[in-house]
């Protein structure tokens, strides 16, 4: 997958290809549905598919106070985007001057006259340009005008409501990663460098990693069934983390990220490792003692190696159970 970072400035870009247009932070099931039809139909028609996004979020800009914190940094976004099989990811630089940018006139100078786009799918509810004046009524009327196609998707419901990054946004919060991750279509993910801390977790016998993340958004604070992977390992580990200020043993500490991984003794500082959250434990509290401080940990850990072991198990009996009947 090639990206292009300004590409209203980009001399050089793919012509002929079935776009989509969006913010697409988080890349969940709702947005999945837009990019696997992208996707599929370029590789029907041969063609390039290409994403066109925006880089910061629009609201960053329009209206500061209302910015959605992110579900995705743009290594994380672009990595999921290859995964799906894009080709092109064109950044837009989203500036005043594009702001104030009418919606006939980005279709014209830049999907028509740049691109020379063949077929554009977007959410039925997608909205572009000065004063959100574009919508997709406007693209198939233009459409017909400069011979392209436009394509609206209509929203994934979960639980009779729509699948959304705000909604997922909320619930990542309040610590309901297990909604997160029905709603992404996959777990939750942070990503970041392993940092020594003051090794009081050894000290309690439970050594731990920190995670300095890269992520704007942390879950709620508390403990969670992890799993954490470093790409230079070839596996995956259980993990029990703790995302807080840790009052039991300090008074107005910062906010940390740290785990303990099960079964693991290498030493890993410095690395980047991805982070991701299956389960919410409990709530982080104040014990009476260390000592009682110890112990949680031993049942937080316990709980964590059964969670994924059943996890494990209900997986196994998937891939082996026989196919139903006339299936």
């Amino acid at each position: 997958m090639q990206v292009i970072a300004d590409a209203l400035r980009a001399s050089d870009l793919p012509r002929g290809g079935v776009v989509t247009i969006g913010n697409y932070d988080g890349i969940h099931r709702g947005q999945r549905e837009v990019l696997d039809l992208v996707v599929g139909r370029a590789r029907e028609l041969g063609v390039p598919s290409v994403v066109v996004t925006f880089q910061p979020h629009p609201l960053t800009l329009l209206r500061p106070g209302e910015a959605p914190v992110l579900l995705t940094h743009p290594r994380q976004r672009e990595q999921l985007l290859a995964a799906l099989g894009v080709d092109y990811v064109l950044v837009i630089r989203f500036t005043p001057e594009v702001a104030a940018t009418p919606a006939r006139a980005f279709v014209r100078e830049f999907l028509v006259e740049r691109l020379a786009v063949r077929e554009l799918f977007v959410g039925s509810r997608f909205v572009f340009g000065h004063r959100r004046e574009g919508d997709l009524a406007l693209l198939r009327e233009l459409g017909q005008a400069y011979g392209f196609a436009a394509f609206g998707v209509d929203e994934v419901l979960q639980d009779g409501e729509a699948v959304s990054a705000s909604r997922i946004r909320r619930a990542i919060a309040e610590g309901r990663v297990e909604v997160a991750t029905a709603l992404l279509g996959r777990p939750y993910t942070v990503t970041g460098i392993i940092v020594r801390g003051d090794r009081m977790g050894k000290r309690l016998g439970w050594p731990t990693v920190n995670l300095a993340s890269d992520n704007e958004l942390l879950p709620a604070e508390g403990v969670y069934c992890t799993r954490i992977h470093f790409p230079s390992f070839p596996a995956t580990f259980d993990c029990a983390t703790n995302i807080g200020t840790r009052p039991t043993v300090y008074e107005n500490y910062q906010r940390v990220i740290e785990g303990h991984i099960l079964d693991f003794s290498s030493d890993v500082y410095g690395e980047r490792a991805e982070l991701s959250f299956h389960k919410r434990l409990r709530e982080e509290r104040l014990f009476p003692t260390v000592m009682d401080l110890s112990a949680q940990i031993r049942r937080d850990v316990e709980a964590t190696r059964e969670y994924f072991a059943a996890r494990r198990r209900l997986e196994q009996e998937k891939a082996t159970s026989p196919e139903p009947a006339g299936s």
